[in-house]
């Protein structure tokens, strides 16, 4: 009697890739925290000096860093440092400082959108009615967010500074994401994003000298120095290796449909652990954003591929 083949079992990392929406929407509510005493430039220039170090250590150790694809590369991995290192976490950790870790996590959220939309444009990737309701709808759920849902805010343009922050975080994200397709044509991600990552730490370094912030490292308390601990190393390398292993795995677009769940973690991270309110604007935002992104991301659209700058066209 010949038996029956057994059920093939899933593969385990599509549930090892939930802890990566969860590492980066859990930055948003300690972020938050963090600058309230650590000046934000410092704060990003300590998270990523370390996490790039930790990165190269690892890449390195693997055998994997190789100078030659660096040196013809050069200028796009700077690029990829001043936009996606440098200018993004001065608009994250300054914008955190001005607005909740919610609105933040909803309003960075869109970046798959915006650079769907740069891909559509620059790199002439297809357009497709799935795009075009997936941009309105994502653009709609950032609208009701920064407005927190109020017609009269629209009206005036009266939205907060650190909310507009956040959107200037999402436009260098958008060159960052841009910058890395072409440059990780011939620089493997990893070592693309440790250079970077290093470099970029560079710039933060520098940008520290406008700020008071070393003074105050040694008397930070034992919560924000755990919460920094966390966001070097959960957020920055873990979440980082994590993604790439899917990735390779189950291939980039279905990677990158993790990130939906971004906002969804940093909203109940954010009221649970640090005490933010749920409005209703905020779930309306979120379900929009989400619904925007599904479109993008999941339903076979070539611009999914805008999702994170680690991402490989499979």
């Amino acid at each position: 009697m010949i038996k029956p083949d057994k059920p093939a079992r899933p593969d385990p990392i599509y549930f090892i890739l939930l802890f990566v929406p969860l590492f980066w929407g859990g930055a948003f509510g300690v972020t938050k925290h963090v600058v309230a005493e650590i000046p934000p430039l410092t704060t990003a220039a300590v998270r990523f000096f370390l996490a790039g170090l930790l990165m190269t250590a690892w890449v390195a150790a693997r055998g994997e860093w190789d100078w030659a694809p660096l040196k013809r590369r050069w200028g796009g991995v700077l690029l990829l440092a001043l936009t996606g290192v440098f200018l993004y976490n001065i608009f994250f950790t300054v914008g955190m400082k001005y607005t909740s870790a919610i609105n933040g996590a909803l309003v960075i959220v869109v970046n798959p959108v915006t650079t769907a939309i740069v891909a559509v444009t620059l790199l002439g990737e297809p357009w497709s009615w799935r795009l075009v309701a997936g941009v309105a709808l994502a653009f709609l759920g950032v609208l009701t967010t920064i407005t927190r849902g109020s017609v009269e805010t629209l009206a005036a343009l009266s939205f907060s500074g650190g909310d507009l922050l956040m959107v200037g975080g999402v436009i260098s994200w958008t060159a960052y994401t841009t910058i890395g397709k072409v440059v990780m044509k011939d620089v493997p991600p990893l070592l693309a994003t440790s250079a970077s990552t290093l470099a970029g730490s560079v710039l933060l370094l520098a940008a520290t000298l406008a700020e008071d912030g070393w003074a105050r490292l040694p008397a930070v308390s034992a919560q924000v120095a755990w919460e920094m601990v966390y966001l070097i190393v959960f957020p920055t390398v873990v979440a980082f290796f994590l993604y790439n292993v899917g990735i390779k795995r189950i291939g980039a677009s279905r990677a990158s449909a993790y990130i939906n769940l971004m906002p969804v973690n940093a909203i109940w991270i954010a009221a649970v652990f640090y005490g933010e309110t749920v409005t209703l604007a905020h779930l309306a935002g979120a379900a929009l954003i989400i619904s925007g992104l599904l479109l993008i991301t999941v339903f076979d659209i070539r611009p999914s591929a805008a999702g994170h700058p680690l991402r490989q066209e499979e």
